[in-house]
């Protein structure tokens, strides 16, 4: 997430050589692309996730201090 981005409430994926923006609120990809097995770990993380990501959304449009989620085990 980067201080104030755009809407919709997004967060940045970078993978190898891809990136992607993927929507919080329907953990869909709306900008790049990812392979698909990449994609679905995404989701999956992003599901588990997706009430903190909108806090931190929230956080960075509001320019406050931000914090790592856990990765997917």
């Amino acid at each position: 997430m980067y201080f104030g981005d755009h809407l919709p409430p997004h967060f940045h994926v970078e993978y190898g050589e891809y990136k992607a923006l993927i929507n919080i609120n329907t953990l869909s990809l709306f900008e790049g692309f990812l392979p698909g097995r990449a994609l679905g770990l995404i989701v999956e993380w992003a599901q588990i996730n997706q009430k903190e990501l909108l806090e931190l959304w929230q956080r960075a449009i509001n320019n406050e201090e931000l914090y790592k989620l856990k990765p997917l085990v």
